[in-house]
């Protein structure tokens, strides 16, 4: 068998070049008029939906294994709802990134507020529980206008399309910090700094248990407890919803009560149990078209296998 081909790591590669062509049509598309963005994003995920089928397919497969109670019917309608919200996201990123002239600060009320002002009060560090919701650069956008945060992230494995990204963020929040670095984490934290974390996606089984998330098994990272534990910090979720009329809601719940506990699978339960909760509000909203299942216990079969 032959060598594996490397992936490009330096920005001036030529294999490369069609990414840099992607993101110069990006920063233009992100220039547009906010309502006409999202408008244009929700064809391009009317047009996903039609087209992407493998992310079809698991928007479809979550939404049929988290919400048993809803027919057949309405698992496809919520799941093609998820898709479109999707498409806006990916256009409402580009402007996210792009387009700094246009006021978001204007299109936002924010709630619960008050619990971050009183974990900032007792002197302690806030550990923002985090949530992959479609809205979520345009979120974080918006928080780093009233609040300075720093925010983890996993580096793109492209390294122009990580530019963009880092890039792109670092234009409203304080730093980004890769999500292996917990010693950097630890140590903002107790220097009673804000971090937006979000542990809610599947990063493999190591230092990860598997529990509930909507009912089904989910391997979960165990972190957050940890981060919490060790930075001494407060455990607040953070969710953010889009609304009617390209204007957004951005809710703080009340920092987590005891929390961390004594065992750590029993923490990253209740985590998920959190997650859901915020997500339940809002599910077309949230990103279901990321294999949030893709491992599952020895000797369970995929759950994303096509019959």
């Amino acid at each position: 068998m032959g060598k594996r081909k490397q992936r490009p790591t330096r920005l001036s590669d030529p294999r490369l070049i069609p990414s840099w062509i992607g993101v110069g049509l990006y920063w233009l598309i992100g220039q547009l008029p906010w309502n006409l963005l999202l408008t244009a994003g929700r064809g391009l995920g009317h047009l996903a939906w039609h087209l992407a089928k493998s992310r079809r397919h698991v928007a479809t497969t979550n939404i049929r294994l988290c919400f048993p109670e809803l027919s057949e019917q309405e698992q496809i309608e919520l799941a093609h709802r998820c898709v479109i919200s999707t498409g806006e996201a990916i256009l409402e990123m580009a402007g996210s990134y792009n387009n700094h002239r246009i006021d978001l600060s204007k299109r936002v009320t924010i709630k619960g507020m008050e619990h971050i002002e009183k974990a900032r009060a007792e002197g302690k560090g806030v550990m923002m529980l985090g949530m992959h919701f479609n809205s979520l650069d345009v979120g974080s956008r918006m928080l780093g206008q009233v609040l300075e945060i720093h925010a983890v992230y996993r580096p793109n494995d492209n390294p122009v399309i990580d530019r963009l990204i880092d890039n792109g963020r670092r234009h409203y929040v304080n730093s980004t910090i890769d999500r292996t670095d917990m010693r950097k984490m630890v140590r903002m934290l107790r220097q009673g700094k804000i971090i937006w974390y979000a542990p809610d996606q599947d990063y493999g089984i190591q230092h990860a248990v598997f529990v509930p998330f909507f009912g089904i098994p989910a391997a979960t990272i165990t972190a957050t407890s940890r981060l919490a534990r060790m930075g001494k910090a407060a455990v607040i979720p953070c969710a953010h919803y889009r609304l009617p009329g390209g204007r957004y809601e951005i809710e703080f719940g009340p920092a987590l009560e005891d929390f961390p506990g004594d065992d750590e699978e029993q923490d990253t339960a209740r985590i998920n149990q959190t997650i859901e909760h915020y997500v339940r509000k809002c599910p077309e909203q949230y990103l279901w078209v990321h294999k949030r299942f893709k491992h599952q216990p020895a000797g369970q079969p995929s759950l994303y296998k096509k019959s």
